[in-house]
């Protein structure tokens, strides 16, 4: 009863910091319903260079017409890792009510702001924002090159936008928005500039149903041309593990049965013969490893990121991951990598324990650090970075307290309660050989044996059987691409294991059969 309610404290401790942290990422209208004349709720979220997407800034970082009070929308924890900052848009885009050439503001540009904005056109950048939770991006100006050298370029701000809304009875189902390519303020020259900021709407009637108003944002990644390149991967993939376990079935059949046959057919003579190969060190094979805590560890911490991972995968093609479904990702893998962590701490230090080792607490220490560390490192440079550039991707003091209170009140306990009943289970490791008290040397090898070239041979087929859908992973964390398509990637990751595993299973043999027995970190 006790071990019960000590595993359920840090689970609901962190189902109370999530709620109290996580805002569900809705509109402030929660049902999406409005009646002719409702402010629907619209959010400028930031803006940033199109060429490079995870350098991003706040909406009003660059002087455009800023409401009376600046509202900014709270935020669930998922979104502010993702690097978006709500606030409260100059437009007001009432439900059906459409306007002309509305003014926002008239303001005159100084030198300083002239420059700022000049600065963001040259560099192509765009802003996005959230109406009714649907987003909508522009460019904020352009630059004249036609027939110019580029000392006599024109810097251009667009000033009047046009937001064009469908809408199927009492819902918004579709926002574009268009820039008046005829409304411009010239920037090229360092001087003040009088600017009247304008605005559009027009309101259209559209059959599509709310439950489907998401598919345009997902319709690129199911493109007939994309598909055929996601199955050619596939079909690629297939080829690889087929090619490869024919290979392996091959060879290592054929040797193995030839060792059989020869150790097994004629005992007396085998007793007689110079042992070679495998057998030869088959009293050293099941040596424990150098560093079996650090091993251990590794383990550990490489178990529940597998874990995670599945986890993921099942989210994913349970629909959760709906494209612009702010933050989404970054709360699942940060509320199941906290819930999991006993996984990793259960396996550290069982197999810790089977490696004959004694000091299990540090072997935890190390399990729980393994990852987290150099994650932190990592974090604290580009952090650090994101302040001094007051870039999006800086979080808050509050989010970074959070993180911390979920590592200190579930993840650590966990891991605590996984190592405790890891060095509870009593396993024992069971080599179906005896080992030698002294270790064999190890025959000089030749230098495709060494373990750089054995890391990269080990590393190429598997990169193979998954580099195309790599790219498209890139291109959506690192550029505007969606992905979208969970099926495919996980047939790819199926590959994957496949592919890793019987590589794995080849490398190995062919070391021990090279009479190198000192295989556990390969």
């Amino acid at each position: 009863m006790t071990k019960t309610m000590a595993v359920g404290v840090p689970v609901i401790i962190a189902f109370l910091i999530l709620c109290g942290a996580a805002d569900l990422v809705t509109s402030d209208a929660s049902n999406h319903r409005y009646k002719e004349g409702d402010a629907v709720p619209l959010y400028a979220n930031k803006v940033g260079p199109f060429h490079n997407p995870s350098e991003t800034y706040r909406y009003f970082d660059l002087p455009f017409c800023s409401p009376d009070a600046v509202k900014e929308k709270k935020e669930a924890l998922g979104e502010v890792l993702n690097g978006d900052r709500l606030v409260s848009a100059p437009y007001k885009l009432e439900f059906l009510k459409h306007k002309d050439s509305e003014q926002v503001c008239k303001r005159t540009l100084k030198k300083e702001e002239v420059a700022k904005f000049r600065s963001a056109v040259n560099k192509d950048y765009y802003f996005q924002m959230y109406y009714d939770d649907l987003p909508i991006w522009g460019f904020i100006g352009k630059v004249d090159k036609e027939n110019k050298d580029p000392s006599e370029y024109k810097t251009y701000l667009y000033k009047h936008i046009h937001f064009d809304i469908l809408y199927n009875k009492d819902r918004v189902i579709e926002i574009n928005v268009q820039t008046d390519p005829h409304a411009l303020v010239d920037l090229t020259e360092d001087k003040e500039v009088d600017v009247e900021f304008l605005y559009t709407v027009k309101w259209r009637e559209t059959n599509t149903h709310f439950d489907k108003r998401m598919d345009k944002y997902s319709q690129s990644s199911s493109l007939p041309h994309h598909l055929e390149i996601h199955w050619f991967s596939i079909i690629n993939s297939c080829v690889t593990v087929l090619l490869l376990t024919g290979f392996l079935a091959t060879i290592l059949m054929r040797v193995l049965k030839n060792d059989f046959v020869k150790y097994a057919h004629d005992e007396e003579a085998a007793e007689d013969q110079e042992e070679t190969g495998w057998k030869y060190i088959h009293g050293d094979v099941f040596r424990f490893p150098k560093y079996k805590s650090l091993f251990a560890a590794a383990l550990g911490s490489g178990t529940q990121l597998f874990t995670l991972t599945i986890f993921i995968f099942v989210l994913a093609l349970v629909g959760v991951f709906y494209p612009y479904n702010r933050g989404a990702l970054f709360t699942a893998l940060v509320v199941i990598y906290a819930l999991t962590s006993g996984i990793a701490g259960y396996t550290a230090t069982s197999f810790y324990c089977q490696l004959e080792g004694t000091n299990w607490v540090r072997n935890l220490l190390l399990t729980g650090c393994l990852f987290c560390g150099p994650l932190f490192l990592t974090f604290c440079f580009l952090n650090t970075v994101a302040i001094a550039y007051t870039a999006t991707a800086a979080l808050p003091f509050g989010t970074i307290v959070v993180i911390v209170l979920i590592w200190t009140l579930v993840t650590s306990p966990l891991l605590v309660l996984g190592g405790i009943a890891g060095k509870n289970s009593k396993a024992e490791f069971q080599a179906p050989v005896r080992t030698t008290k002294y270790p064999r040397e190890i025959p000089p090898l030749p230098w495709y044996r060494a373990t750089v070239p054995q890391m990269a041979m080990a590393g190429f087929l598997p990169f193979s059987a998954i580099y195309i859908e790599l790219y498209y992973i890139f291109a959506s964390v690192w550029g505007h691409r969606i992905y979208t398509i969970y099926s495919i990637l996980f047939i790819v990751f199926i590959i994957l294991l496949i592919v890793t595993a019987f590589i794995t299973v080849a490398l190995t043999y062919f070391q021990l059969a090279a009479e190198d027995h000192e295989w556990w970190w390969r």
